[in-house]
Protein backbone atom coordinates (compact mmCIF):
# COMPACT_ATOMS: atom_id res chain seq x y z
CA UNK A 1 0.00 0.00 0.00
CA UNK A 2 1.50 3.03 -1.03
CA UNK A 3 0.84 5.72 1.80
CA UNK A 4 1.23 9.74 1.32
CA UNK A 5 1.48 12.14 3.93
CA UNK A 6 0.71 15.40 3.15
CA UNK A 7 1.15 18.36 5.76
CA UNK A 8 -1.72 20.84 6.06
CA UNK A 9 -1.16 24.53 4.73
CA UNK A 10 0.13 27.56 6.91
CA UNK A 11 -1.78 27.93 9.81
CA UNK A 12 -3.55 31.22 10.17
CA UNK A 13 -1.33 31.99 13.52
CA UNK A 14 1.76 34.44 14.71
CA UNK A 15 4.98 32.15 14.84
CA UNK A 16 5.62 32.73 17.93
CA UNK A 17 2.89 30.63 19.26
CA UNK A 18 2.57 27.32 20.53
CA UNK A 19 -0.44 25.47 19.13
CA UNK A 20 -0.82 21.51 18.58
CA UNK A 21 -4.64 20.53 18.98
CA UNK A 22 -5.88 24.01 19.20
CA UNK A 23 -8.71 24.35 16.18
CA UNK A 24 -6.98 27.21 14.33
CA UNK A 25 -8.07 28.17 10.78
CA UNK A 26 -5.75 29.33 7.54
CA UNK A 27 -4.06 31.57 6.46
CA UNK A 28 -4.53 33.80 3.66
CA UNK A 29 -2.30 32.12 1.02
CA UNK A 30 -4.31 28.98 1.23
CA UNK A 31 -6.00 28.71 -2.15
CA UNK A 32 -2.66 29.35 -3.71
CA UNK A 33 -1.02 26.87 -1.37
CA UNK A 34 -3.75 24.30 -2.13
CA UNK A 35 -2.87 24.77 -5.97
CA UNK A 36 0.59 23.66 -5.59
CA UNK A 37 -0.22 20.13 -3.27
CA UNK A 38 -3.18 19.25 -5.84
CA UNK A 39 0.26 19.15 -8.63
CA UNK A 40 1.50 16.50 -6.11
CA UNK A 41 -1.96 14.56 -4.65
CA UNK A 42 -4.37 12.50 -6.29
CA UNK A 43 -7.64 14.53 -6.04
CA UNK A 44 -11.06 12.72 -5.74
CA UNK A 45 -9.35 9.51 -7.04
CA UNK A 46 -11.64 6.09 -6.04
CA UNK A 47 -8.76 4.52 -6.01
CA UNK A 48 -7.54 6.16 -3.47
CA UNK A 49 -8.52 6.47 0.28
CA UNK A 50 -8.23 9.79 1.90
CA UNK A 51 -7.94 10.00 5.77
CA UNK A 52 -7.14 13.83 7.75
CA UNK A 53 -6.87 15.50 11.12
CA UNK A 54 -10.39 16.54 12.05
CA UNK A 55 -8.66 20.15 13.08
CA UNK A 56 -9.64 22.94 10.36
CA UNK A 57 -6.43 23.42 8.72
CA UNK A 58 -6.57 19.79 7.66
CA UNK A 59 -10.14 19.29 7.46
CA UNK A 60 -10.51 22.50 5.05
CA UNK A 61 -6.91 20.86 3.11
CA UNK A 62 -8.50 17.58 2.75
CA UNK A 63 -11.98 18.13 1.50
CA UNK A 64 -10.35 20.02 -1.40
CA UNK A 65 -8.43 16.53 -2.44
CA UNK A 66 -12.45 14.34 -1.68
CA UNK A 67 -15.55 14.27 -0.95
CA UNK A 68 -15.28 11.27 0.74
CA UNK A 69 -12.52 11.90 3.96
CA UNK A 70 -12.34 9.55 6.90
CA UNK A 71 -11.49 11.98 9.90
CA UNK A 72 -9.66 10.39 12.82
CA UNK A 73 -8.33 11.95 15.80
CA UNK A 74 -5.08 9.98 15.81
CA UNK A 75 -3.61 12.16 12.98
CA UNK A 76 -3.94 15.40 15.44
CA UNK A 77 -0.82 17.20 16.34
CA UNK A 78 0.63 17.07 20.00
CA UNK A 79 -1.33 17.92 22.58
CA UNK A 80 0.47 20.87 23.93
CA UNK A 81 -1.97 21.31 27.33
CA UNK A 82 -2.24 24.75 28.85
CA UNK A 83 0.91 25.56 26.41
CA UNK A 84 -2.15 25.71 23.77
CA UNK A 85 -2.05 29.46 22.18
CA UNK A 86 0.37 30.75 24.61
CA UNK A 87 3.36 32.65 22.91
CA UNK A 88 6.36 30.36 23.23
CA UNK A 89 8.17 33.00 25.68
CA UNK A 90 5.14 33.21 28.25
CA UNK A 91 5.71 29.44 28.96
CA UNK A 92 7.63 29.17 32.25
CA UNK A 93 11.07 28.80 30.89
CA UNK A 94 11.68 25.90 33.84
CA UNK A 95 8.78 23.59 32.76
CA UNK A 96 9.78 24.33 29.34
CA UNK A 97 13.33 23.79 29.74
CA UNK A 98 12.27 20.12 31.21
CA UNK A 99 10.26 19.13 28.24
CA UNK A 100 13.03 20.71 25.75
CA UNK A 101 15.58 18.30 27.57
CA UNK A 102 13.37 15.47 26.85
CA UNK A 103 10.60 15.97 24.73
CA UNK A 104 9.87 12.35 23.56
CA UNK A 105 9.50 11.31 26.89
CA UNK A 106 8.18 14.42 28.92
CA UNK A 107 4.29 15.59 28.27
CA UNK A 108 3.59 19.43 27.88
CA UNK A 109 1.91 20.61 31.43
CA UNK A 110 -1.65 18.40 31.09
CA UNK A 111 -0.99 17.58 27.19
CA UNK A 112 0.91 14.46 26.03
CA UNK A 113 4.11 13.33 25.57
CA UNK A 114 5.73 12.83 21.89
CA UNK A 115 5.87 8.76 22.82
CA UNK A 116 2.29 9.32 23.48
CA UNK A 117 1.58 10.89 20.23
CA UNK A 118 4.07 8.07 18.53
CA UNK A 119 1.70 5.54 20.42
CA UNK A 120 -1.45 6.73 18.66
CA UNK A 121 -0.15 7.64 15.37
CA UNK A 122 1.45 4.07 15.15
CA UNK A 123 -1.73 2.50 16.59
CA UNK A 124 -3.46 4.31 13.05
CA UNK A 125 -0.75 3.23 10.94
CA UNK A 126 -1.32 -0.99 12.22
CA UNK A 127 -4.97 -0.61 11.94
CA UNK A 128 -4.22 0.28 8.30
CA UNK A 129 -2.50 -2.65 7.15
CA UNK A 130 -5.49 -4.50 8.25
CA UNK A 131 -7.39 -2.21 5.74
CA UNK A 132 -7.52 -3.51 2.01
CA UNK A 133 -6.25 -0.16 0.62
CA UNK A 134 -4.23 0.00 -2.70
CA UNK A 135 -2.99 4.02 -2.18
CA UNK A 136 -3.89 6.47 0.96
CA UNK A 137 -3.69 9.91 1.39
CA UNK A 138 -2.99 11.40 5.04
CA UNK A 139 -3.77 15.08 5.36
CA UNK A 140 -1.89 16.15 8.78
CA UNK A 141 0.39 17.65 10.70
CA UNK A 142 3.99 17.94 10.79
CA UNK A 143 4.85 15.98 14.49
CA UNK A 144 2.35 13.10 13.15
CA UNK A 145 4.29 13.12 10.03
CA UNK A 146 7.91 13.03 11.89
CA UNK A 147 6.70 10.33 13.71
CA UNK A 148 5.37 7.99 10.68
CA UNK A 149 8.45 8.70 8.86
CA UNK A 150 10.90 7.81 12.34
CA UNK A 151 8.79 4.53 12.93
CA UNK A 152 8.99 3.18 8.68
CA UNK A 153 12.97 4.40 8.90
CA UNK A 154 13.28 2.97 12.23
CA UNK A 155 14.85 6.10 13.11
CA UNK A 156 14.96 6.92 17.29
CA UNK A 157 12.07 9.35 18.12
CA UNK A 158 14.64 12.11 19.40
CA UNK A 159 16.42 12.43 15.50
CA UNK A 160 13.08 12.64 14.14
CA UNK A 161 13.19 16.38 14.19
CA UNK A 162 16.01 16.45 11.65
CA UNK A 163 13.33 15.88 9.11
CA UNK A 164 12.29 19.53 7.70
CA UNK A 165 8.43 20.08 6.59
CA UNK A 166 7.12 23.07 5.00
CA UNK A 167 3.59 23.72 5.23
CA UNK A 168 1.95 21.51 2.28
CA UNK A 169 4.85 19.44 2.29
CA UNK A 170 4.58 15.31 1.26
CA UNK A 171 6.10 12.33 1.86
CA UNK A 172 5.98 9.22 0.63
CA UNK A 173 5.98 5.41 2.17
CA UNK A 174 4.99 1.93 0.94
CA UNK A 175 3.60 -0.28 3.96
Amino acid sequence: MEVILVRHTTPDIAKDICYGQADIGVATTFEEEVSSILKKVPVNDADVTYYSSPLQRCKLLAEKLSANVIFDDRLKELDFGDWELQKWNDIDKKELDIWMNNFVKTPAKNGESYIDLHHRTTSFLTELTTKNHQKVVLITHAGVMRSLWAYMNEIPLEKSFELKLNYGDTLIFHL
